[in-house]
């Protein structure tokens, strides 16, 4: 079996039904909370979300909110002082040009307050099903461990390469089983190589 037919296996046997640990209700909520998500857990980002979104329950609100009420509500996300203005930045802008919808657009999301590729990657990919992998440290980790990836590749270089070695009808799961392997199987320290299918493929001084 090729190496690209035997990932895919796996990862459907791991997570056959993945998904975004990040809670939301709302398409703005999705944008924030990814944006939020920068250098910190999921389950962090949920915890501060439920109670700024409950607070501040619509867009407009949101953009009006105090930034001094906001950063004590994200505060243990981490650097709450630039995620903070962030939140109003984007909830201003997506009202003053896309009356509150998050639009299936990539130069404009990217041209956001605290939104990068990764952000938009993610949003496109679960708002609009658009086929885009998002590359962060788990997904990076991972492909370069399975080859996928030369070690000093950086994120777009990856990107690309997952982009050309997969078909676009696999990269919707594939994002969210490559980011879930590398959370809780194939993580940086203590990863779990005795029990995984990949290991006779796998690069494991890539940390």
């Amino acid at each position: 079996m090729k190496n690209k037919e035997l990932i895919l296996e796996y990862l459907e046997e791991l997570f056959p039904n993945p998904k975004s640990e990040l809670n939301f209700n709302k398409d703005y909520e999705l944008l924030i909370a990814v944006m939020l998500s920068a250098q910190t857990t999921d389950k962090r980002v949920n915890m501060v979300t439920k109670e700024l979104f409950s607070k501040y329950p619509s867009l407009e609100e949101l953009s009006k909110a105090n930034i001094e009420d906001v950063k004590k509500i994200i505060k243990p996300v981490g650097t709450f002082n630039i995620k903070s203005r962030n939140v109003i930045l984007i909830a201003k802008s997506l009202l003053d040009n896309y009356n509150g919808v998050v639009p299936n657009n990539r130069d404009y999301l990217e041209s956001l307050s605290g939104v990068g590729r990764k952000t938009t990657n993610v949003v496109l990919s679960i708002l609009y099903n658009e086929p885009c992998i998002a590359v962060d440290t788990h997904v990076s980790r991972v492909s370069k461990r399975l080859k996928i990836a030369y070690k000093n590749d950086d994120v777009l270089t990856i990107e690309k390469k997952l982009m050309k070695k997969f078909n676009k009808n696999e990269l919707l799961k594939l994002h969210h089983q490559l980011l879930l392997f590398g959370r809780y199987h194939c993580k940086a320290l203590n990863p779990l190589c005795d029990k995984c299918k990949l290991k006779d493929i796998c690069r494991r001084d890539v940390k």
